[in-house]
Formats: C-alpha cells, structure tokens, sequence
C-alpha cells in the first residue's frame, strides 16, 4: 500500500534533537538515536535557517498528516542541554549521520520549532591522529607540486593511492609531466624507486627477477628484479608484451613475487605508478581488464594553464626538475598515515550510497561489464584518505563523489553502441553519480 510519506524524511539540526510522543505510563521516553553534543560558534550564517536537513538528494518535504496526541498536549522539542541524563559522545565519535530512505511512520510526525541558523562549522576540532595527518598529506601534496605546478588533483589521487597502498595508471599524452609526477613523489618520500622503461623485447625475468647458478659457491641464488622496490615506475607499460605485463598481476595484487616456487615479498610500503598515451596505439599492446582493474585509480595529468607555462618557461634552465625535491616523508610515515585512515568513520548510509553506484554500473544498458567489488573496495578505502586529507574523521558523500570517476572509470566495458555514439567511461561514470541519490549530512530524530 503507498503512502505519501514513503520518502519523508525526519528534519533536525546537529546538536538538536526532535521529541517523539510520549508514551502513556513512560513519560521519560527517549529518542532511538541521540545526535552527540557538538558546540556552535558566535558566527552567523545567511541561508539553511533551520539547519543542515535530513534528507535524499532532490527529496521534496511531505506534508505532516493530523497528529495523533490530543491538541491540549502540543509536542515540544526539547533541548540537548536540558536532558540531564544525555552525555555527549566522544569525540572520535562525533561525526554527522547521513539520512536515507524511511519507512512510513505510524505515529504522528513531529514539528520542528524554528531555530537560529547554524554555525558554520560542523564538527568540534579533529582528533589529535586526523590534524596529523592532514598536515602529513598537505606537505606531501605540497612538495610536489613545486614539480608538477598547477595539477594539484592528480598529486592528491597519486598521494592518495600511495597510502592506500593501491597502485596508479596516469594516461595522457607524450609531455604532460606523467613520468615528472611518478618521480618526483618518489623523491619525496625516503624509501626506494626502481624504474623500469617497457619495450617489446622485455621479458618477465627483467623485471621480476631471475634465479642463477653460482659458480663460485656452487649453488643457486635468486637475483632480485627491478620490481622489488617501495615504488616503482613502469613507463610506456602497454609497449611491453602480455606475457611480461601478466609479470605485474601477482605482485600487484599480493605484494608477492614467485620464482621457481620461491616466494618473495616485497619493501613495504609498495606502489606501481605505471604510464601510457592514448597515442601512438601502433606497436603497443592494451592492458587487458584484469591488470585494469588491478589499477586503484586511473587518471589524467592534462596540459597546464597559460600563467603555469609562463612560469615555467622563465624557469627553462630547470632540466630536471623532479631531482630539485627532496623527502618530507619517510615509509613509517606513510604507514602510519594508513593506520590513521582506517579509523575514519563510515556511516552506513555512505556505505549504501557506494554500494548502489556500483551496483548502477552493472544494470546500466550502454555499459557491458560493471564495476567489480575491487571497485567498491578501492573506493571505500580512498574515501577514508581523501576524508583525512580534508581535516576530518568522517567521510561525507563529496569524497566519493570526487573520487568515483577516477576509481571507477577504468573498471567498466561500454556497449558497442555506446562506444560508436562518442561515449567514454568517465561520462558514463558522471551521469550515474547524477541519477544515484546521494545521501545528506544531518542528525537523525
């Protein structure tokens, strides 16, 4: 049976909380859920006089039906600060609820009183960990855009990948600064780089090493590749062979490598920053989707602005500039900057906002293969960093927003007839964020 309260939502403000009617023989009743007690701030703000709202993307009011408590007994919403048995949460605790769809109520709906506009500051101070760890990442960001000027999103993905521990395809054309950018994150952080330049003739010996016979000590040994590195470049990858890109699956899936039935683990922390141009598809060999979908973030580097090359023009002498950085961060501190993301709050409703875009991708008509849970994973994990990144210890729908594209692109197959109509995956990927709704920042009643 419909009602016209099946998308109603419940409308509250942080920090207050909306009273249900009162039980007959219970009269100290208490909400399901308590919003914490965060404080405000003296500043005002112009619009939302009622607060951040609870609600589904582009969901409009429902009308309140007639209560159901006699009119001599109005309902009043009680303050936080007048409950005397309500504690405020902690602070690692503290962050917004995400609204999503509810069910159809039975009782009657509650009224909200009006209240002051509210401050612009959502949450109390990050924790001790979360301000760390922004300022970790903004050094990192910050070192090297003195070499990639002007990119500022690409280093912040590439970063982002790293303390992950995830791996990054930069696609673009000849000269955009791909092979600057691997460098120069490399140089700044304090842990090995190994570059490896893929041709035809490259064999997976080169790069996942070779076991030998000694003839001075009369036994074999295994002679480590130029894969057993924290970070290491693959430049041009789709020039190499499929037998030796098929190399790279089980270490970058394991962060393993087997000779000869021997296992080898690899420097931790590890990362593969591989690159390729759209161009030049003449004598190369395309990644097949497995190792694709082995890539946590594929993305673009593109041409700079007209002051940016300005700049770098005056600056022409500069042949190297990826060697001009130098380290910020050494490997325990991208470990523990991982650590720091993984305590990042997930709110189930972001959770289910994730789910429900991959899950689109799958039962779109103009995409042939959708995204797999890899791809839900990846971008879970990537929220988390790009939440701490922003000073905060919760994870709002605008980080996955700003991430999807670029986890989720490279992931999926178009149809025939969608790619002979001019459509590209990162298109097919915006208009799905457009028709998903996505969940709002907000305190439940």
């Amino acid at each position: 049976m419909s009602n016209e309260n099946d998308d109603a939502t419940q409308l509250g403000s942080i920090g207050h909380h909306m009273s249900k009617p009162q039980q007959p023989g219970n009269p100290q009743a208490r909400p399901a859920f308590q919003a914490p007690s965060l404080p405000t701030h003296p500043q005002e703000q112009d619009g939302d006089e009622e607060g951040t709202v609870l609600s589904t993307h582009n969901a409009t009011p429902s009308r309140p039906t007639r209560p159901t408590v006699p009119m001599a007994q109005p309902m009043q919403a009680q303050p936080t600060q007048s409950t005397p048995t309500q504690q405020p949460l902690p602070q690692s605790q503290s962050a917004p609820v995400m609204a999503t769809r509810q069910f159809p109520q039975t009782t009657a709906p509650s009224v909200k009183p009006a209240q002051p506009a509210m401050a612009s500051s959502m949450m109390s101070a990050p924790q001790a960990d979360i301000t760390e760890f922004h300022e970790l990442f903004a050094q990192l960001v910050g070192n090297v855009s003195q070499v990639v000027v002007g990119k500022e999103q690409p280093i912040r993905q590439c970063a982002t990948a790293m303390i992950v521990g995830g791996h990054i395809l930069l696609e673009d054309n000849p000269g955009t600064g791909k092979t600057q950018l691997a460098r120069s994150l490399a140089n700044s952080i304090d842990m090995s780089f190994k570059r490896i330049q893929f041709t035809p003739d490259l064999l997976p010996s080169d790069v996942v090493g070779v076991t030998y016979y000694d003839q001075k000590n009369g036994e074999f040994e295994y002679r480590e590749g130029p894969i057993f590195a924290s970070i290491v470049l693959a430049d041009e990858i789709n020039r190499a062979s499929p037998k030796t890109q098929s190399a790279l699956l089980e270490v970058m899936e394991e962060q393993k490598v087997t000779v000869d039935g021997e296992t080898h683990a690899v420097p931790q922390p590890f990362m593969v920053i591989a690159t390729q141009n759209p161009i030049e598809q003449l004598g190369t060999y395309k990644l097949p989707e497995a190792q694709m979908d082995r890539f946590l973030i594929k993305t673009t580097i593109g041409y700079p602005s007209h002051d940016v090359s300005v700049n770098i023009l005056k600056q022409v002498n500069v042949t190297d500039r990826a060697s001009t950085v130098h380290a910020v961060l050494t490997g325990n501190d991208v470990l523990r900057m991982r650590a720091i993301s993984e305590t990042v709050r997930l709110d189930d409703a972001i959770i289910e906002y994730i789910v429900r875009l991959v899950e689109a991708t799958r039962h779109n008509e103009r995409i042939q293969v959708g995204s797999s849970m890899r791809g839900a994973l990846a971008l879970t994990r990537c929220a988390r960093v790009w939440a701490a990144s922003s000073n905060r210890g919760y994870v709002v729908p605008d980080d996955v927003k700003q991430l999807a594209v670029a986890v989720l692109a490279h992931r999926i197959t178009l149809t025939a007839e969608a790619t002979f109509a001019g459509s590209t995956p990162e298109q097919m990927i915006e208009q799905i964020l457009n028709e998903v709704p996505s969940p709002t920042v907000g305190a439940t009643a």
